[in-house]
């Protein structure tokens, strides 16, 4: 019975009924299950609890949520109940006699759960406050008013193909907003829409796994899931939210290689070098990446000979390229397996078979024109020196590998022999000398020789051969570009030709004398003592065999010999004194000497070395020589050489004094002339150069034509053509020398001179439209003094419309209207 009584209190506070209806009850509880201590409690002035208002309630009127009441309230209307707060006034409102709460407006629990708000009762008269203020709280109570969202969607995901079954994808995870204290409304259970069966959702975790097992990338690489979340814990009314997954099935290697066709034909040129690409391969893996990579090799022997083969660098194709040089006429075809594995095994699939492919390759050489090969791959040659032209030297002999039957022509190439030293026959390459050899000017001679098949220069003759030293080259000759123009040159890739080093060595023979090393110009001194040494003497040979060490030498011979030579048996000699001095004598000695060698036949020469006796000082230096005293006796002294040194300066100062008085005297005979003023009138008479002219201009140019004096009989004369009689010039008059009449006279001889031309535009435009009976349209010959009245002029409206306006400008009258 009592757990009744508290419950029903408890609903009466929640309800916020007075405290005065709450507080009997309990004392009154209290007195019968325990009389003691609950008579001691003190009572409180207000009794409450919290207050609940469902969100989003839209009702016609304020709804009332609840009631605050005071013990301190008789019922007179004293009591006063004031609300402060959130929300308080416009949210929430109480009836200041009564304390009714109503809410005013719709609420929504998850922008606001909840409300604190401050309830007072105060004196209405005086606002004095009765009681304490009292702090207690309005819930709003939540009703399912949002569905389930995935904040995080769209969602992506990657899975390896050929996964097991239950293998993890991903985890979705919705968000409802309702309070998940209150009912199901924010109960969520997950489910799959659209991807079944390939993968499923854990309805409480939304983890995503694979549903089947051996998902093939090859077959489909992406899939879309749908996954929907419903709360009210999916039952029937409840709000849901759904999102997608897009799953990914990431590449293992599940697929070994696999050549698409068992057998590969390719062909290659002989001539290929070792590198060229022969052809490629390709094995096709369906995977992806690294799972894709390949590595072939070639698993016969006699293929991996002559060929090699790599990955690119992509790592899919096989590159078949030469390994060493091929040859049609050897072997014509090569046969072999190749292999490609994948470089990278994932042994978790091994149980899908072997992951490589065989396939056999067969290439095929093919024939190409070579050029001729010689039998050997350099010359050496030698010839000796001094030979007569014609000399054979050597030969040399290539072969056309493609028909050895068919002819070769051989060639040297010009660039190589300039000197045109040797010759080579055309049809069987014999060399041979051309000119003299000389070892001491030029031991080897490197040769560049061509042997060109026949072939190619066919339909100029079996016969022909390119001439000798002739370059391949097109000429300026239009024969021979006719001949040649469609010849390959060396440098030519299509033309059948081959070139070859021939090294000829020129052989020494003995055709040098010895010479001695240097001219030996010494001297003795007058003192010297018999047998004393003057000079070491060396030699020279050059020829190759004739070693300076193997030269001998022979010197004057006889008692009467002033100097003695010995030999020192290594191309050297001493000069000597003999065991008595030589006579003193002005002149210096010439010595003889005797040099020859030691080769077949033995040649020999004779030098002289020039000996002077000259007067020495004790420690054996020169003091004076006879020789130099000699030569400057004989020779000029320094005073005669400052004399004629002298002579020469005063020979060239009057030159330059005569020059320059011929300049000042004519530079004075110039200043005369200027001033002389008949000279200035003369020139300034035949001045009038035209525009060009700024010193002068001649007037007459100006002059009216119509107002000169009559032209003399004749014919008339063109002021434009030099005439070819001139005017006669008047005389002067008598008496003194007017100035000022001489020019009028002379202005007047230049008016009516006729040969006089116009000189400047001016004159030109004067005399403009003289051939015309209307006489000249320019200003200049209209109303002159000079000249006079001009005679009565044609009658310009006569000529028609199109002088109309002209013969108004003139004062011809206007033609009488109709």
């Amino acid at each position: 019975m009592w757990g009744l009584v508290r419950l029903l209190l408890a609903w009466l506070g929640g309800w916020g009924c007075m405290g005065h209806l709450a507080a009997p009850a309990r004392a009154w509880a209290g007195s019968r299950g325990h009389p003691g201590p609950a008579l001691l409690r003190t009572r409180r002035s207000w009794v409450w609890n919290q207050f609940f208002v469902i969100e989003e309630y839209a009702g016609p009127e304020p709804v009332l949520i609840g009631k605050l009441h005071s013990d301190v309230d008789r019922g007179e209307g004293r009591t006063k109940y004031l609300l402060t707060g959130e929300g308080a006034g416009t949210v929430f409102v109480i009836d200041e006699a009564t304390g009714n709460i109503h809410v005013t407006k719709s609420l929504d629990r998850e922008e606001k759960a909840q409300y604190v708000l401050l309830a007072q009762a105060v004196d209405r008269a005086s606002n004095r406050p009765l009681e304490p203020p009292s702090e207690f709280i309005i819930k709003v109570q939540d009703i399912n008013d949002n569905p389930p969202i995935f904040p995080l969607g769209p969602y992506h995901a990657t899975v390896p193909e050929m996964s097991n079954v239950g293998t993890s994808v991903i985890q979705v995870t919705a968000h409802d907003a309702d309070d998940p204290s209150y009912g199901n409304s924010a109960k969520l259970v997950y489910t799959i829409l659209d991807g079944l069966p390939f993968f499923s959702v854990d309805p409480q975790t939304g983890v995503v796994r694979t549903a089947i097992p051996n998902m093939d990338r090859e077959t489909q690489e992406e899939f879309l899931v749908v996954i929907q979340a419903k709360d009210m814990g999916g039952h029937m009314g409840g709000l849901s939210g759904s999102t997608t997954v897009t799953v990914t099935l990431s590449d293992v290697n599940d697929n070994p290689p696999k050549f698409p066709q068992s057998l590969y034909q390719f062909s290659v040129v002989e001539t290929a070098g070792p590198g060229t690409l022969v052809g490629r391969l390709r094995a096709q893996d369906p995977d992806l990446g690294d799972n894709a990579l390949m590595a072939y090799s070639i698993l016969d022997g006699e293929g991996s000979e002559a060929f090699s083969i790599s990955t690119d660098s992509q790592g899919r194709d096989g590159l078949l390229t030469v390994r060493k040089p091929l040859d049609f006429e050897t072997r014509r075809s090569y046969s072999f397996r190749v292999e490609a594995t994948n470089t990278l095994i994932d042994p978790a699939y091994l149980r899908r078979g072997p992951f490589k492919d065989v396939a056999s390759v067969r290439v095929a050489v093919q024939d190409a024109p070579e050029p001729p090969a010689f039998t050997q791959a350099a010359y050496l040659l030698a010839v000796p020196e001094n030979k007569a032209p014609g000399t054979l030297v050597g030969q040399i002999s290539a072969a056309d590998l493609d028909s050895p039957a068919s002819p070769i022509r051989y060639s040297i190439l010009p660039h190589s022999d300039p000197e045109r030293c040797f010759s080579i026959e055309p049809e069987d390459g014999t060399i041979r000398t051309a000119t003299l050899l000389d070892r001491e000017a030029r031991v080897w001679h490197n040769l560049t020789v061509l042997a060109t098949e026949l072939g190619w220069s066919r339909g100029l003759g079996k016969s022909w051969a390119p001439p000798l030293g002739a370059k391949w080259e097109r000429t300026s000759s239009p024969s021979q570009r006719a001949l040649l123009g469609a010849l390959p040159g060396p440098q030519d890739s299509s033309a059948q030709a081959s070139r070859v080093q021939v090294a000829i060595q020129t052989l020494d023979e003995n055709d040098n004398a010895p010479q001695l090393a240097e001219p030996y110009d010494t001297f003795v001194c007058d003192s010297a003592a018999p047998g004393q040494l003057i000079q070491v003497i060396r030699a020279l040979d050059r020829d190759e065999d004739g070693n300076s060490s193997r030269v001998s030498f022979q010197g004057p011979l006889g008692p009467d010999a002033n100097f003695t030579i010995r030999d020192n048996r290594d191309g050297s000699a001493s000069l000597l004194l003999p065991s008595r001095p030589a006579p003193p004598r002005q002149a210096p000695y010439l010595v003889p000497i005797e040099l020859w060698d030691w080769g077949h036949p033995a040649l020999s020469s004779t030098a002289t070395v020039t000996v002077s006796v000259c007067r020495c000082r004790p420690d054996g230096s020169v003091a004076s020589c006879r020789p130099e005293a000699q030569l400057s006796a004989t020779g000029l002294s320094t005073g005669a050489l400052l004399a004629i040194v002298t002579c020469v300066g005063a020979l060239l100062a009057l030159v330059v004094l005569f020059v320059a008085l011929r300049r000042q005297k004519q530079e004075a005979l110039m200043v005369l002339e200027e001033e002389d003023v008949r000279e200035n009138i003369i020139t300034y008479d035949d001045e009038g150069g035209g525009e060009e002219d700024t010193e002068a201009f001649d007037i007459t140019a100006l002059q009216n034509p119509d107002g000169a004096a009559p032209p003399a009989p004749g014919p008339a004369t063109r002021r434009d053509v030099l005439p070819r009689a001139r005017a006669p010039r008047q005389p002067r008059p008598p008496g003194p020398a007017d100035v000022a009449q001489l020019l009028a006279l002379r202005l007047r001889e230049a008016d009516e001179d006729p040969s006089v031309p116009p000189y400047d535009s001016v004159q030109v435009y004067g005399y403009e439209g003289r051939g015309s009976s209307c006489g000249s349209l320019s200003s200049l010959g209209s109303g002159s003094e000079a000249g006079g009245a001009p005679g009565p002029p044609e009658p310009l409206d006569d000529w028609g419309p199109l002088f109309r306006t002209l013969a108004e400008l003139y004062g011809a009258k206007e033609p009488p209207g109709p």
